[in-house]
Order: C-alpha cells, then structure tokens, then sequence
C-alpha cells in the first residue's frame, strides 16, 4: 500500500494589521503570510475506514479518542462532501499549539493536498481552496504555502512579489499557549491604519502587527522574546499571529545559528525551529 507524505509548513504573518470588528464577530484583517520550509509531517495511505494518529513533540495536546474535531479529520469530511475517506493518517506534530504558527491549519491544508493528489479525482485549485476557507480564516493560505497577501477574515488570497524566499528563519515560543479568540476580543478597536503596499519585503519591513500589544499582556513572556530577538540585529523581528510565537529574520545562516544557540542555552523550556522561507 503507497504511503504518501506532505510537509505541514509553519506560518508566519510578515504583518498584520486589523481595521475593523464586525457584525458578526470577526475582524477585517490585512496580512502577508509566509512559510518556514518546515513544520509537521502528514502521512496519509488508503485503508479500510479513517483513522488519525498523532505522535511527536506536541501529540499529547491533540490526543483523544474522538477525532472528529481535529481539523485533519475535518478536512477529509470535507473534501469527501460528506463522506470520510477511507484513509489513515499519520500526524508527527512538531508545531506547538495555540502558537500564532497556524499548525492545524496547515495540517488541514496538508490533509486537503494528500487527498487531491492520491485519493480520487482531484478538484480544481478554487475548489480546493473554496473547501479550505470552510475549514479556517488561515487554512486557504497554508495550501499553496507560499508568500501572498490575505485579507477579509484572511481568506481573500492575492499574490505578491515574493522577494522573502530564502531568508533565514527562527522561530521561538515561550511553550505557553495563548488562545486566538481571547486576543481579538482584546483588541482596542482603533484602526492604525492600513498594511503598506510593495513587495513582502517592503511590507515586512514597514508593517507592525496590532494584535502585538493585546497578546503581550496575556504572555509578557513575549515581550523577552522580543528583547532577545531584537538584540541578534536581525532584519526584522515580530509576533506572529495572535502569538505566542516570534520570528526573527536574518540574511545569512551563521546569525541563525548563534541566536538559536543563544536562546537553546539560556532558554532551555523554550521551544524554537529554524529553517529558511518559502
């Protein structure tokens, strides 16, 4: 029986701007994600009825002995219109959890490609994605996993001039979890602004992430991650997402190693991944 794998690619958001809450609870956002070239594995072969195992650093979080609210198994509902596929899945995950990282949204992403490329007729790229905006505001972005603008909820996908590719990557989370929902809800509700226009670099470089503040006052952990990060003179350093997890980006790898050597050393119950963007 093939075994068929995807990688489940770490997201970061370049920036993050909120304009506004509406009616109906959510908020329009103006972002730029980006991907790490790593992130949780997904295996997936064809069997006699759907299963999901989770193993790795993070399984204990996501263990239970019904799967049905795990956004893989979700996703293969979806993807069948109904119907579950009858797959197994192997989930190593990495990706810690509630972290900014939009780990379930890739896993969901990575679940949606395996099944298009190995389990029947494949559907459409705007069928795949239209399935992934029903799934999660980040998941139609972590299909393709490359650099590109998103707005609305984040689910209104345009491209952009990718000149990020190839940047040096660290990622580091304090290994406390700071739920999405709790964060918006915080959010003061002035606009500061829309996200600048160019490429991803531009908008890295002049962009900000308002949900910032809001996160470091649930985890002031963020705030020394984002001491340290600054003092490695990176190209930039940020929250991403709704946090806890920040990034910092470096133009060579010997910068990376040593800031990463630095945090293993002085932070040794932090959790941090280096890698290089997509």
């Amino acid at each position: 029986m093939a075994v068929h794998h995807a990688t489940a690619y770490a997201k970061i958001n370049l920036a993050l701007h909120v304009r506004k809450r509406r009616a109906d609870g959510y908020h329009e956002l103006e972002t730029v994600f980006a991907f790490l070239d790593q992130g949780d594995s997904l295996w997936m072969e064809r069997a006699e009825q759907f299963s999901l195992k989770v193993e790795g650093p993070f399984a204990s979080n996501l263990e239970a002995d019904d799967c049905t609210d795990n956004l893989i198994y979700r996703a293969a509902r979806s993807f069948g219109d109904g119907t579950i596929p009858n797959v197994s899945f192997r989930l190593d995950k990495r990706l810690p959890i509630a972290a900014g990282l939009g780990g379930g949204s890739a896993d969901a992403a990575a679940a949606l490609r395996l099944l298009n490329e190995n389990y029947g007729a494949p559907v459409g790229s705007e069928r795949l994605h239209a399935i992934a905006a029903q799934l999660g505001a980040d998941v139609p972005a972590c299909i393709d996993s490359v650099a590109v603008v998103g707005r609305g909820t984040g689910t209104d996908l345009e491209p952009i001039q990718n000149d990020v590719s190839g940047l040096y990557c660290l990622l580091v989370n304090p290994n406390i979890a700071v739920a999405t929902g709790p964060v918006f809800k915080a959010w003061d509700g002035v606009d500061r602004g829309p996200m600048p226009e160019g490429s991803a670099k531009t908008i890295l470089l002049h962009g900000r992430n308002d949900l910032e503040p809001m996160a470091l006052d649930m985890c002031p952990e963020i705030g020394e991650i984002l001491r340290r990060l600054a003092a490695a003179n990176p190209i930039v350093s940020r929250m991403s997402g709704s946090g806890a997890t920040c990034f910092a980006l470096f133009d060579n790898a010997d910068d990376l190693v040593r800031t990463s050597k630095e945090f293993s050393r002085q932070y040794s119950g932090w959790w941090t991944m280096s890698g290089r963007l997509r």
